[in-house]
């Protein structure tokens, strides 16, 4: 089984940090409705005290930093444009890839997306259990499918083409809970959503790791993919940062990636946008976000 991240890249264990944490306003209300904690020393106490064992599970930064609460999908601009799909497509299916806890599946079935077409994926399903007790819930109060699987090996996305429009994918008759890997899914998603993910890879794993996701998304017109990750005004590698290097595509080969090497050239619309961040615990790191969107046509 090819690892979908290889540790040895990641940055050293930095301890964890309790002065990171730090909820506005909407996501104070979010995570009090979610988890049904009012007092917000209570839920501080709580959403760290989650932190802390899932930090053991593997050191990554968006742990450390509480970026699981910062409601990212809702924020980024596509994630409208993705609701809307749910009128022009009743039984639109939503894939969360990198899940995580499932904050963003969260957000999105608490603004309306229908929980029984809400599928999670990730690599560690320990997160997913960490992810009901973070939010106090179980299987049956929140009955979103988890697939658990690495998106790299083959048995969890067979690789193929994608989708076009004449190619219909056969029937699925199997319940979403039912699955084990996402390859049943190829063809039928409307919206796929993966954030903090492709910048974990290398140059030409991104590559593979696009050409994977590819074969899930819907032929079906305004389907998408969307997320954000690290990016650079000129594609390249960052400076090391911790120990690691990290690869990172510009907005232009960003879309050149999707637009001619992923999806036949003019059977999508690719969108991206660099987004400049300020790191409170890294002064003097400024690093860019690429923030894009990828649409079938």
């Amino acid at each position: 089984m090819t690892p979908m991240f290889d540790s040895s890249r990641e940055s050293i264990k930095l301890p964890l940090d309790p002065t990171l944490y730090a909820l506005d306003a909407d996501e104070l209300a979010f995570f009090q409705d979610q988890t049904g904690i009012s007092d917000e020393q209570e839920l501080k106490q709580h959403i760290v005290a989650v932190q802390e064992k899932a930090y053991e599970v593997f050191n990554y930064t968006c742990i450390r930093r509480f970026l699981f609460t910062k409601l990212k999908i809702s924020r980024l601009p596509p994630y409208r444009e993705a609701l809307a799909l749910l009128k022009r497509y009743p039984n639109a299916l939503f894939l969360d890839i990198a899940c995580c806890f499932g904050n963003d599946i969260r957000k999105i079935v608490a603004d309306g997306w229908p929980v029984e077409n809400a599928i999670a994926s990730d690599l560690q399903p320990a997160y997913w259990k960490y992810g009901h007790e973070l939010f106090r819930s179980t299987p049956e109060t929140f009955p979103a499918a988890f697939i658990q699987g690495d998106a790299f090996d083959t048995t969890t996305i067979s690789p193929r083409e994608p989708f076009y429009a004449l190619e219909e994918p056969a029937p699925l008759d199997l319940p979403l809970k039912s699955l084990t890997s996402l390859t049943p899914l190829q063809g039928r998603l409307n919206v796929i959503h993966a954030s903090s993910f492709f910048h974990l890879f290398d140059e030409a794993e991104q590559l593979r790791l696009a050409r994977q996701l590819a074969t899930l998304l819907s032929p079906a017109p305004g389907s998408m993919i969307f997320g954000s990750h690290k990016g650079r005004e000129e594609k390249g590698f960052r400076d090391a940062v911790r120990s690691r290097s990290m690869f990172c595509h510009s907005p232009e080969t960003w879309k050149e990636l999707w637009d001619g090497q992923v999806f036949k050239k003019g059977a999508i619309k690719a969108k991206a946008i660099l987004h400049q961040i300020e790191r409170e615990d890294a002064p003097g790191e400024k690093p860019f976000l690429i923030i894009w969107a990828v649409t079938r046509l």
